[in-house]
């Protein structure tokens, strides 16, 4: 097996990396793209120079891809729960054996530090070992009916599931999709972001390392009609899909055409409320953590930070002089806690956000213009400063939609119940927060605030054992949990006569 670029991990650093081997897995292998003359660059983000070329999948790839991974489905749904999970938790050792090479690569193609990369391949073979856990578990349950008669009910695999991941957490989110659905005994064929296609077929070559069957995690590359031609497919039984709203609303259009299960993990414009009775210290780094992971790029993201107008002049020089001293910079040194954006766009569509908000009478406090590291190897490379807004209204586009980049919009309020109004004034509903030291006000605040997910007296924290999901447009379904076994299965109801059938006609 071809684990070459896994392999030169260990001495790599940033600019220092080109991949050439080939990018989509299916029937056990690496396969190369066909119509090479479609190929797109694919560019580190730290540098901006070429690490790869990302060819995309065409029909025929596709229908490969999927056919593969029905195969591999007919023997894997077969298995006993027991024999799943340890094949999955050996999966699990070997991303934790070669966590630190796995992260390198993730963060020269990603651009986040190597620091958060760490923390997210240690999520991702923790929830391949927690649904190993699961796979034994699976069970129905036992009705007794009138006479003897009896009914039972299975749960039962998909089939094919289809996962579409995003950029922002490439690896993370190809186990946060694979795992469950292979603890049911579904298979999976997984498409990236073709701006971050290397990682998720190091999980490809490593759950055939641990012996899953050839094509049950196939890894095919491309963008939106590649992701078409996965969703109309005729063998696929459910796709997973975590991105944008637009995006979205057309993986379920599509997959609606033949009633496919959905999940969707969409975007966000979550509030995060501080209350003047809060441990001001915690909050800060809450505001910090809620805003500042991945550059900013975080869908659950706390960017609407109301606060308490008590305490605004003080959480306001704390929250600065915080921001100030994030160290920008080489993903890969230690000591960086800020990376670069993920693309040239990207990071001029944020800086547009900032020019917006000062133009819509927002306050600059610190950060918001593009920043150059003086290692020449990093000035091509797509960084910003973090941002801290003032003065801000509810009614600007910098309040009202999803920046996806390293800027917080701080806005005061009075009273509990302004506060929830305005914080439920919002299309998304993603994530929330709210720090306090009173603890009936915040199980009311988690009561009534629209979100999937309510952090009380932190941010941003996501353990495998916990659902994740959104509310009105950032979606339905969930990842992570025990629920998230329902959106990667089926119920069957059998019904058992012990007695004669009833003389009716």
């Amino acid at each position: 097996m071809s684990l070459a670029t896994l392999d030169t991990m260990g001495g790599a650093s940033t600019g220092s990396v080109t991949v050439t081997e080939q990018l989509n897995f299916w029937a056990g292998k690496r396969v190369g793209g066909r119509n090479r003359e479609r190929a797109e660059p694919v560019f580190e983000p730290a540098t901006g120079r070429v690490l790869c070329q990302m060819v995309p999948c065409g029909a025929e790839e596709v229908d490969e891809a999927i056919m593969s991974a029905h195969s591999a489905y007919v023997q894997w749904s077969k298995k006993a729960g027991t024999e799943r999970a340890r094949v999955m938790l050996e999966a699990a050792r070997i991303i934790r054996e070669r966590r630190e090479k796995i992260a390198k690569l993730e963060v020269i193609n990603n651009g986040k530090s190597i620091t958060e990369a760490l923390v997210d391949i240690d999520v991702s073979w923790q929830c391949i070992e927690y649904y190993a856990g699961l796979a034994g578990t699976l069970a129905g349950q036992h009705v007794q009916l009138p006479g003897g008669a009896f009914a039972y009910t299975r749960r039962e695999p998909l089939g094919v599931c289809v996962g579409i991941g995003a950029w922002n957490y490439p690896f993370q989110i190809a186990a946060w999709k694979s795992a469950p659905a292979l603890a049911c005994g579904n298979a999976m064929v997984f498409k990236p972001s073709p701006f971050t296609p290397v990682t998720a077929v190091i999980l490809a070559e490593i759950y055939k390392e641990a012996g899953v069957p050839d094509g049950l995690f196939c890894v095919v590359q491309g963008g939106a009609e590649t992701g078409s031609l996965l969703c109309n497919h005729p063998k696929v039984a459910k796709v997973s899909f975590t991105g944008s709203v637009p995006t979205g609303k057309k993986v379920m259009e599509m997959s609606a055409k033949s009633v496919k299960q959905v999940t969707l993990e969409l975007g966000g414009k979550s509030p995060l409320i501080i209350f003047k009775d809060c441990e001001l210290g915690n909050a800060v780094k809450g505001a910090l953590m809620a805003n500042f992971l991945t550059q900013g790029q975080v869908c659950c993201n706390g960017t609407r930070v109301f606060v308490q107008k008590d305490i605004l002049p003080q959480f306001l020089e704390e929250v600065v002089k915080r921001t100030k001293a994030i160290a920008v910079g080489d993903p890969l040194l230690d000591g960086t806690r800020m990376g670069a954006l993920i693309t040239k766009p990207q990071l001029e569509k944020v800086l547009g956000f900032v020019s917006q908000a000062k133009k819509e009478g927002a306050r600059v406090l610190c950060g918001g213009e593009p920043f150059v590291p003086t290692d020449p190897k990093l000035k091509g490379g797509y960084f910003m400063s973090p941002c801290i807004l003032d003065n801000c209204r509810d009614d600007m586009t910098c309040v009202k939609e999803e920046i996806f980049g390293p800027v917080m919009s701080v806005l005061p309020f009075d009273t509990e119940e302004e506060v929830i109004r305005r914080a439920n004034n919002t299309t998304f509903g993603l994530a929330s927060g709210v720090f306090t030291r009173d603890i009936s006000r915040a199980h009311r605040m988690a009561e009534n605030l629209e979100a999937g997910t309510c952090f009380i007296n932190n941010y941003n924290i996501s353990p495998v054992e916990v659902p994740f999901g959104g509310y009105k447009m950032s979606g339905f379904g969930r990842e992570n949990g025990q629920v998230t076994i329902e959106y990667y299965s089926q119920l069957k109801t059998v019904v058992v006569e012990m007695g004669d059938v009833e003389d009716y006609f």
